[in-house]
């Protein structure tokens, strides 16, 4: 039996075929949280960045910088990628570079989970394990960290995308922000972000605010090692997020406050989070909406509060956050 022509004006949808994953960066759902929102709070908003393909936000960063590299000529066709990372820039960067045939040198340690790893190297990455102290993250890993893959950029000729210093992140956030614009209609009062290179906080902050200057911007970093607001480094493990030092895209002019969430808070609000609106995060994550609710509650029940899903609580299974022994 033979369909029925449709009637003149009416579009014939086409089929969507991709032709990479790549082109599934980006375009993720903005999401009004119900269950954790407390009464009297402002409308709780939250990008759901576990929508890209490796479950991370930082999918566009790592896009964003291997392109500039390509266009600028510092990366060749098949060249070694280097980079230093807690895990999900560098699944992020395994991806990118496994879809357009770049070798991958990632640095990396025991301090974040075994599943990032095990992605990363799934994807081809060559991986190098800098050593923590306990399973803690502090500015002294860091380094070691970057240490580590300046060596291997020296001996090998790679391109380093050098995410802690890489301006060329920044654009990736731009575009992050119009969505956010797009998705609420201007319609926002407040932005709430974690801080680990500081590039997603600052970045999405300056396009927000190109559009709409009075939007209230906090960066989020963790109690235990709140050097962003003067405090002292120390440890924690709430993964991506603070380094242990000011970073260099970090702008004090762009942030209207500085909140600081332990990792026992941030870990307990991911858990209330599954439980109570049905999304799987991470520890970041948590933290986020930690501070979200604060600024919600200050601002009240008329008010919009923008925040960030970081990544997927898959990377993060066999972790304290989640019933594991890391």
């Amino acid at each position: 039996m033979r369909t029925a022509a449709p009637a003149i004006g009416e579009s014939i949808r086409q089929p969507v075929i991709d032709a990479s994953v790549l082109q599934r960066v980006g375009g993720t759902p903005l999401l009004e949280l119900k269950g954790i929102a407390p009464n009297g709070c402002a409308r709780i908003l939250i990008k759901v960045e576990s929508a890209n393909p490796t479950g991370s936000m930082k999918d566009r960063m790592a896009l964003a910088m291997i392109e500039a590299g390509e266009r600028a000529g510092r990366l060749k066709p098949g060249g070694r990628v280097v980079e230093y990372t807690g895990g999900s820039t560098g699944v992020s960067l395994a991806l990118v570079c496994a879809a357009r045939g770049y070798p991958l040198s990632i640095v990396t340690s025991d301090a974040f989970s075994s599943e990032k790893r095990s992605h990363m190297a799934a994807l081809g990455a060559q991986l190098t394990l800098v050593p923590s102290i306990g399973g803690g993250m502090d500015a002294a890993l860091t380094r070691a960290m970057i240490e580590a893959a300046r060596q291997i950029t020296e001996r090998t000729g790679a391109f380093w995308t050098d995410q802690l210093n890489n301006t060329d992140q920044l654009t990736a956030y731009h575009a992050m922000a119009d969505e956010v614009w797009e998705q609420t209609d201007g319609r926002l009062d407040a932005f709430v972000q974690s801080a680990g290179t500081a590039a997603s906080v600052r970045g999405i902050a300056e396009a927000l605010r190109r559009r709409k200057q009075r939007i209230h911007i906090v960066a989020v970093e963790p109690k235990e090692s709140a050097v962003l607001s003067g405090g002292k480094t120390g440890v924690h493990k709430i993964e991506g997020i603070g380094a242990g030092f000011i970073v260099p895209l970090w702008d004090a002019d762009i942030a209207d406050d500085i909140a600081t969430v332990s990792t026992e808070e941030a870990m307990a609000m991911a858990r209330r989070l599954a439980q109570g609106d049905a999304l799987f995060a991470g520890t970041s994550t948590g933290a986020n909406l930690v501070a979200a609710i604060d600024i919600g509650k200050r601002l009240g029940k008329d008010a919009t509060v923008v925040t960030v899903m970081c990544d997927s609580g898959m990377k993060y299974l066999s972790t304290r956050l989640y019933g594991g022994s890391a």
